[in-house]
């Protein structure tokens, strides 16, 4: 395919993708930190997706059909900065504000500032994160496109990997993925330096249609990102040859310029090297009005929108999702002369919000049959997402559909939860309401022996801004702390989980309200106080 640009179309492109450099340039200048050189590799590609392919009403950034762009490569934001600087979307004045202490925008993206889709920048994440955005749209039949722009550095993360195998299983063909392989990371060459074969030879074994394209040469790039578009029933990744610092010599893929700005002083003599470098681009005085696409209300969106009940966009914080143990089919098994473990009980709770909200999803890590997420998809298949054991991966499919509005819960054991801590504390930058169990926890697994003990869980968790650590010690409080986690929006919350079963201690009316905790005995003759949680309660009632 062929896309045919007229020669004023083209110059205008160029000429926006000059002042992207130009303005990146000024940014990180006047911030005296950032990385220059990244945004000059990117600024052709960036220039083609904003003002050509990206359909977004920037009116309404939470619009649900808007197509989504993840800069997972976060070092180099400053590039998208500037592209919605030449969109008339912020101030000049707002750009020279990056990386000011009360700016939003800062040095790597985080949605404090509205068009930033996720918190980036430790690296390897955007493409797990995008992957769950595209999964979001094919529930919903939405036929918004979601754009990951990666660096090749980050491509020896193994979350890209288990992302784009699974991106694939799934078929995504709404996931467009770039690579931007300008060959030099922050200390030396990437993992293949300038071989963008072998980068693309990788994601063709992992089931993408794969495309090689020239990242400075704009006709290429519309004309592959339109053919990106057209292809079904599997994800599309763009390996892009660029250059670190492309259009000023002195620094162009040169080694020792990553993360550092140009000086006040050289500033100027900079930017007019640029303008020289693309003096057609630099000369084009063209009145070409340029209106961003909007995105369509397909009438297939809207069906699914009021047929299934589910919101396409955030949900209303204010509506509670409620369950009622007492109606529960499996009411019985929470009577007090009962036992029954708490991740049995997370999974009956979890299918009672499923029945109760459309906008629940469970994911699981290959471990449905020991978190009773298993429950969960024998009601709801087509809102369980198994993961595998690619737990870090789970972490970011969780994070990009809560971010597109849904309620979604992950679950696998508490241990290994530890391997994704990175992308929890990610999820918690980027202010993501995740709902997280941890099974398995603690010592009481025994026979098991220490690799499979979640010790460390809470420690880790209670770390994240605004998260919460919730211990239950009975099946009828681990199902009333299922709700309350749905209804939690303020951050992440943690369910910690016990595999044996333990007694029921509570009436089923008692209510568990965070931050609250029970007094179980007590009397007037008391000399100690213990306090205690999960299976360590029952140790404790019977010391």
């Amino acid at each position: 395919m062929q896309i045919s640009l007229s020669q004023e179309q083209l110059l205008f492109l160029k000429n926006k993708a000059l002042n992207i450099r130009i303005d990146s340039i000024r940014a990180t200048t006047e911030s005296k930190s950032g990385h220059p050189t990244s945004c000059l590799s990117a600024a052709d590609i960036i220039s083609v997706i904003f003002f050509h392919t990206l359909r977004y009403d920037y009116k309404n950034p939470k619009n649900p059909y808007n197509d989504r762009f993840i800069m997972s490569k976060g070092h180099a934001i400053p590039v998208m900065y500037a592209a919605l600087k030449n969109l008339g979307v912020i101030s000049d004045e707002e750009l020279l504000s990056l990386r000011k202490f009360d700016s939003v925008l800062e040095g790597h993206p985080t949605p404090r500032f509205i068009y930033n889709e996720a918190a980036t920048g430790s690296l390897g994440q955007g493409l797990s994160i995008g992957l769950g955005m595209a999964l979001n749209a094919k529930h919903y039949k939405l036929d918004y496109k979601t754009y990951v722009m990666m660096g090749d550095g980050e491509i020896a993360e193994g979350s890209i990997w288990e992302a784009a195998e699974l991106a694939a299983l799934y078929k995504l063909d709404n996931l467009i993925g770039i690579v931007d392989v300008n060959r030099l990371a922050q200390s030396g060459s990437g993992i293949h330096d300038h071989d963008v074969k072998k980068y693309a030879h990788k994601f063709d074994a992992f089931g993408w249609k794969v495309f090689i394209v020239d990242g400075h040469n704009i006709e290429q790039i519309l004309d592959t990102l339109t053919q990106a578009q057209a292809i079904k029933n599997q994800p599309t990744m763009l390996i892009a040859k660029t250059y670190k610092g492309y259009g000023v010599a002195h620094v162009q893929d040169k080694n020792s310029f990553h993360g550092k700005p140009f000086k006040q002083d050289e500033l100027q003599n900079v930017i007019n090297t640029l303008r020289q470098t693309f003096k057609e681009a630099s000369e084009y005085t063209g009145d070409i009005t340029f209106s961003p696409k909007t995105p369509e209300q397909t009438d297939n969106a809207t069906h699914i929108k009021t047929s299934t009940g589910a919101s396409v966009n955030t949900p209303d914080k204010h509506k509670t999702i409620a369950i009622n143990l007492a109606q529960d089919p499996n009411s019985k098994l929470f009577d007090k002369d009962q036992a029954i473990a708490t991740r049995k009980a997370y999974g009956y709770a979890l299918a009672a919000l499923g029945q109760a909200s459309k906008d629940i999803f469970t994911l699981d890590a290959d471990v449905k049959n020991s978190t009773f997420g298993e429950i969960f998809e024998k009601e709801f298949p087509e809102r369980f997402v198994q993961s595998f054991i690619a737990e870090q991966n789970m972490i970011g499919i969780t994070t990009g559909l809560e971010s597109r509005g849904k309620v979604p819960f992950a679950a696998t054991f508490a241990a290994f939860l530890t391997r994704a801590h990175d992308q929890i504390r990610m999820a918690g930058i980027g202010h993501n309401a995740l709902r997280l169990c941890g099974s398995h926890a603690g010592v009481s697994i025994g026979q098991d022996g220490p690799s499979q003990m979640g010790l460390e869980d809470i420690s880790m968790m209670r770390a994240i801004p605004n998260s919460i650590v919730l211990y239950p010690s009975d099946g009828i409080s681990a199902y009333k702390l299922v709700e309350q986690m749905a209804n939690y929006h303020d951050g992440i919350s943690y369910l910690r989980t016990t595999r044996s079963n333990t007694q029921n201690l509570y009436d089923k009316n008692e209510e568990f309200p965070i931050g609250g905790c029970k007094t179980l005995r007590q009397s007037d003759n008391d000399k100690a106080c213990i306090i205690a949680a999960g299976i360590t309660l029952h140790e404790a009632l019977k010391a």
